[in-house]
């Protein structure tokens, strides 16, 4: 058995830790690139250590998958694993906005059994057990129950022509978090189409999930963790009455970008 209220103090004090070199909060933080457009900071780094030194306390029999340390191919042979990204949103953590969590997933056999993203520039906890619903700072959540896609919320900075169909609403830089806009009903859809990583969603499509969200990838498949590419093509979370066309708004521009790996 997990000690879950050990596991959210750890969760929370990763939070702090990064929350500590926040700019945002009048902290500086040491900012350099991975490569080109692909920041990465002192606290991503600082946050990743914490979490895997204590995550791997507490369950030492568990994997580990983290966007900030290099991939070890023996998670593959384990039932369960750690699926980390230190910030997400690193782009709104360094500019000192609000848009960026810590994201935490215990998966199960492919599949997520607990989620944790804590937002502590926005005092936000999140957390889901698979089977057990899903909680933004212990208040229940329940999903988007828009009927309609003409109309959708949509979190954009700016939508193509082809998207203008949809509202946009505030966008944070994390797409954890804006996963978890359509698990409290304050977002209708969320869809991409670019390869991303496992780490980015894990957490939150669990969130999602029990919150009553329909979770796919962008041709409406279900999604697979702990996989040797932990890579999947696009995403959807979204109301479940509207996922059928969204879906389908997006069927060819997905079969086009899929090509491009």
């Amino acid at each position: 058995m997990i000690d879950r209220p050990r596991l959210e103090q750890i969760v929370a004090e990763a939070a702090r830790i990064a929350h500590d070199q926040w700019p945002g909060a009048g902290h500086d933080v040491e900012i350099w690139e991975k490569g080109p457009g692909n920041p990465v900071c002192a606290a991503d780094l600082a946050v990743d250590r914490f979490l895997k030194r204590e995550l791997s306390a507490l369950l030492p029999s568990a994997g580990w998958l983290s966007e900030e340390t290099a991939d070890d191919a023996a998670r593959l042979t384990r039932g369960l694993v750690w699926v980390v990204d230190p910030i997400d949103g690193t782009r709104d953590f360094i500019r000192g906005r609000t848009g960026w969590a810590v994201s935490v997933a215990l998966i199960s056999e492919r599949r997520p059994l607990l989620g944790y993203l804590a937002a502590p520039a926005r005092d936000e906890f999140w957390q889901a057990e698979a089977g057990r619903g899903a909680f933004r700072n212990k208040e229940r959540l329940a999903a988007s129950n828009a009927t309609s896609f003409a109309g959708a919320r949509i979190p954009s900075d700016g939508l193509p022509k082809i998207d203008r169909i949809l509202s946009p609403v505030a966008k944070p830089n994390s797409i954890a978090l804006r996963i978890a806009m359509v698990a409290a009903g304050e977002a209708d859809i969320v869809p991409t189409l670019r390869w991303g990583f496992e780490w980015d969603v894990a957490a939150a499509t669990l969130i999602a999930r029990e919150a009553g969200a329909a979770v796919s990838d962008a041709f409406g498949q279900p999604l697979a963790y702990n996989q040797r590419d932990p890579r999947s093509f696009g995403l959807l979370v979204s109301a479940p009455a509207i996922h059928g066309d969204a879906v389908a708004h997006v069927a060819e521009r997905a079969a086009e970008y899929a090509r491009r790996k």
